[in-house]
């Protein structure tokens, strides 16, 4: 059974109900989540040894969030107790044309207060055959973000595949901090998930000629990217057109070898849960990625795990890989009988 390691911060998410307002709400749903604890609970339920590398207070509210992910087959070995306080965030959910709004209330949380010092990166990678880590990580102190690049560092001297996220939040800090964290962190990368935007802002590569398709675009910035960086061999995102907060369309992008391979385009028109689409399609390449699929099939398998995603509550992706094989192959809405 493959081995994988992720490391980030679990939360708990507070959501408005459906139509309301987070200053007139007096009553919110509970959920527990996070980037990399998502990517963690969505290869648990490919069937991997994931293991979630983090921190959390030694109160009820820690160990609930140690009970969600055990509850998804995900290893806590490596989840450290200390620290005062869980992170957490609220979610006005959108409706119509207003979108969503997330409040988060996460500074000097357990796992913000993580040091070097409390991880040892060589025992934990023992035997890891990939590691996971999303940009929201260093953004939320400067010992996280040591801790970041040795985590990366570590991995690629033991040989383990690395997966970075960029997963950009103007909320947490500014595109001069995050490229300035950043930049650093990508030569020990081999996948990674990076958008038009990061390549523009994070990166400062310049703008590709507007005569060109999206794809051609997107190809150019993808190829840029290669050039800096010869290590990264898998790029992937998503083309995603926001019509209404329950109405979205969603394409999967994933560049190997100078090709870029793309998903089928999906309207998605009854949006249950958007938070953790990304997640799931990160979750879904990995997937792809370590089994060796096809890049086509890969990013096919991923975008269909994403769509689903967007069709149930809570933070993370609860579909086996067998149902979204069976999605992206099946019409949409039809009865499995």
């Amino acid at each position: 059974m493959k081995k994988i390691v992720t490391l980030g911060e679990i939360l708990l998410r507070l959501s408005t109900n459906h139509g309301e307002r987070l200053f007139q709400s007096n009553q919110l749903s509970m959920h527990y989540g996070g980037a990399e604890a998502n990517v963690a609970i969505g290869l648990a339920n490919f069937g991997y040894e994931a293991s979630f590398v983090s921190k959390v207070p030694n109160n009820p509210l820690g160990l609930a969030a140690e009970r969600h992910l055990r509850s998804f087959g995900v290893h806590t070995d490596y989840l450290l107790k200390g620290g005062e306080r869980l992170g957490t965030y609220y979610l006005e959910v959108g409706a119509g044309a207003r979108g969503a709004q997330v409040t988060y209330d996460r500074k000097h949380s357990s796992f913000s207060q993580l040091s070097v010092d409390e991880v040892s990166f060589t025992e934990i990678f023992q035997g890891a055959d990939l590691f996971h880590v999303s940009g929201i990580t260093p953004a939320l102190s400067n010992s996280l973000k040591e801790v970041t690049l040795l985590a990366l560092k570590k991995a690629k001297e033991l040989g383990v595949t690395t997966s970075f996220d960029f997963n950009y939040r103007s909320k947490l800090w500014s595109q001069k901090e995050a490229a300035e964290a950043i930049t650093p962190l990508l030569p020990y990368v081999d996948i990674c998930s990076c958008g038009e935007l990061d390549a523009l802002y994070l990166l400062n590569i310049q703008k590709a000629d507007t005569t060109l398709n999206k794809e051609q675009q997107l190809t150019y910035y993808y190829e840029k990217i290669v050039e800096m960086y010869p290590n990264i061999k898998y790029l992937y995102s998503t083309f995603r057109n926001v019509l209404s907060a329950s109405y979205n369309t969603l394409q999967g992008n994933l560049f190997l070898n100078g090709t870029l391979y793309q998903s089928k385009y999906y309207p998605i028109d009854d949006i249950v849960d958007r938070v953790g689409g990304g997640d799931a399609f990160a979750s879904g390449i990995l997937y792809g990625i370590i089994e060796e699929m096809p890049p086509q099939q890969a990013i096919s398998f991923a975008t269909a795990a994403s769509v689903l995603k967007h069709t149930v509550y809570g933070d993370c992706n609860t579909f086996s890989k067998d149902e979204i094989i069976a999605f992206a192959e099946t019409e949409p809405g039809k009865i499995v009988r």
